[in-house]
């Protein structure tokens, strides 16, 4: 049974290593979330609204639909993103994006996703990589998001940090 996850990139650097490469990498951090990861669980990429540098400007965006290859696995050589350490990661199939600097706002929605008990103090629940979403949630965020995105290889182009081929 696939799940889905709140992807949570949160620096623009890695988030362009996220979408060349297809490729997810997590901290040495222990998270029981990332070890539940497995082929098939759907990942909404979202980009936090310091990911861009300005954090006055931009807000916390959903910006793609993704699907795990398999679980995230210890990574033979650690990958270093944007000045962290990465020791374990997984491949992604990132077929679908919205265009930069677009994407679904999460703030107006995080009142009706279950995935926020205290909606008040939605963001802390935004400080790890991967956010459990219930099918309901999956669902809602589902039916937003789909008016808005592309194919990867149309909006790959768009956004900082990435080249304009996409690469597989």
């Amino acid at each position: 049974m696939s799940r889905s996850f709140l992807l949570i990139l949160g620096d623009r650097d890695a988030i362009g290593w996220v979408l060349r490469e297809q490729r997810m990498a997590f901290p040495a951090t222990p998270r029981a979330e990332v070890a539940a990861l497995g082929a098939g669980d759907s990942l909404y990429l979202y980009a936090t609204r310091g990911a861009w540098r300005n954090p006055t400007r931009d807000r916390g965006r959903i910006i793609g639909v993704a699907n795990a290859r398999g679980e995230a696995r210890t990574l033979e050589e650690p990958v270093e993103i944007a000045g962290r350490r990465f020791v374990s990661g997984c491949g992604l199939d990132i077929n679908r994006l919205v265009p930069y600097p677009g994407g679904l706002e999460l703030q107006p929605l995080v009142g009706q996703l279950s995935a926020f008990p205290k909606p008040q103090a939605w963001s802390v629940y935004l400080r790890r990589a991967l956010l459990p979403l219930p099918e309901g949630d999956a669902a809602l965020l589902r039916a937003a998001l789909q008016p808005l995105l592309t194919s990867r290889e149309q909006a790959l182009p768009t956004y900082p940090s990435t080249t304009a081929a996409a690469t597989s």
